[in-house]
């Protein structure tokens, strides 16, 4: 059937139930108005009236000969309903990027069905919508005992399609913005491994979790990218990595998180023996996966999280009878999660003398503020070491420590 053309059926219509049709309810043509976002729809008994309707306006649309009669002021939840459809298929897109990643079209879809619809602030029109009632709204959800990332994470589709619209100039005003949201509490600090906890953490996993969590800890890929990692994109002879695309529970395959997130990462020596090791044991090679439960089955995350707990559970208990034997204190190395691998790669970036554009890079972010954001404490400059280095120069001492900073 042509793109943009359905048969409709009536109500009593036996191919509701999987039956031939036995009605004759005609056709309906839909053509697509990308500037307004809005879809135009008419029905004609015969499916070719249909065809060339649709061609015929399709060609004014593209040609900006045909525009749309202004329509009633929408609700905001209606807005938002349409704005969510339009992530999902991508004719509604972040500024610079393609489309949406899945999990932020998810988050604003469960924004909008559990809070945001719900509420009085849903029900009121797009154009009444005011900084008050967006206020109004994140203080009532403050009030229920609602945790601040999920208030934030609520207001983001909010914030999205506003900017949206200012940005097109479909909107005079964006009510989201300057709202009063709490201060985030402080995070708990990032887990980051030495390179002899990281040695002592791979040592007790299996051959193949093993080369999953180093490609963590060495190369810093996210978990997604480490499940969509291909035989092909590993280069051994440059010794390069290229990260080129990555997984979604739901969506399959998709493309990196930004543009900065497809890079090209350095094949590592320490890295280089995993990999090569899986390789030889699982002999895959082009387009196969490296660490997939099949050549083109990614493997469940679950499943290796599970295996690693239980390997560093095992570890913990073992050093815990021996120190018990050896009457000593036991020496625990924790456990660490995944995303805590990319963030001790990071680390160790620093600590080799890395300069912070070469970790952007590495680490695939969009803006080296995010860098700076997220490991400007670990950099070189940090307070204690300024204070170390402004010491030693005041004394007339030379400044040879191993702070990592490059020459």
């Amino acid at each position: 059937m042509a793109e943009g053309i359905r048969r409709r059926h009536s109500k009593g219509c036996r191919s509701h139930g999987s039956g031939r049709c036995n009605c004759n309810a005609g056709w309906e043509a839909r053509v697509y108005f990308p500037q307004e976002g809005r879809r135009l729809e008419k029905t004609f008994q015969r499916e070719a009236e249909a065809k060339g309707w649709r061609t015929e306006m399709k060609r004014a649309v593209d040609q900006g000969a045909v525009q749309l009669a202004p329509r009633r002021d929408r609700t905001l939840a209606e807005a938002l309903s349409e704005f969510v459809e339009g992530t999902k298929s991508g004719s509604v897109r972040p500024r610079g990027r393609a489309r949406y990643k899945p999990n932020t079209v998810r988050s604003y879809e469960r924004a909008l069905r559990v809070y945001i619809a719900p509420s009085p602030l849903g029900a009121i029109k797009v154009g009444q919508v005011r900084r008050r009632h967006v206020q109004e709204f994140v203080d009532d959800m403050y009030g229920r005992g609602l945790s601040g990332s999920t208030v934030s994470n609520t207001i983001n589709p909010i914030q999205a399609f506003y900017r949206r619209a200012v940005h097109r100039e479909q909107a005079t005003f964006n009510p989201s913005a300057g709202v009063d949201l709490a201060i985030a509490q402080a995070q708990r600090p990032k887990r980051i491994a030495s390179r002899e906890e990281a040695d002592a953490l791979l040592a007790v996993l299996k051959p193949l979790d093993q080369a999953v969590w180093a490609t963590a800890f060495y190369a810093g890929l996210r978990r997604g990218e480490v499940q969509a990692l291909r035989v092909c994109d590993i280069d051994f002879a440059a010794n390069l990595i290229a990260v080129e695309r990555g997984w979604d529970q739901e969506e399959g395959v998709i493309e990196p998180k930004s543009r900065a997130g497809q890079r090209t990462v350095p094949l590592l020596s320490i890295l280089r023996e995993y990999l090569e090791a899986e390789l030889e044991r699982n002999d895959r090679s082009g387009e196969d996966l490296v660490f997939g439960r099949t050549t083109r089955e990614v493997f469940f995350a679950s499943t290796i999280d599970h295996r690693a707990k239980r390997a560093w559970a095992r570890m913990k208990k073992g050093e815990q009878e021996a120190a018990e034997k050896e009457g000593r204190a036991p020496i625990f190395v924790e456990r660490i999660t995944m995303h805590e691998c990319r963030h001790t790669f990071a680390s160790l970036l620093i600590d080799s003398g890395a300069n912070a554009k070469a970790i952007q890079q590495f680490m695939g972010h969009a803006k080296i503020q995010t860098t700076f954001d997220v490991y400007g404490h670990l950099l070189p400059g940090s307070h204690d070491e300024v204070r170390r280095r402004m010491d030693a120069y005041l004394r007339g001492e030379s400044d040879d420590g191993d702070c990592g900073a490059p020459g």
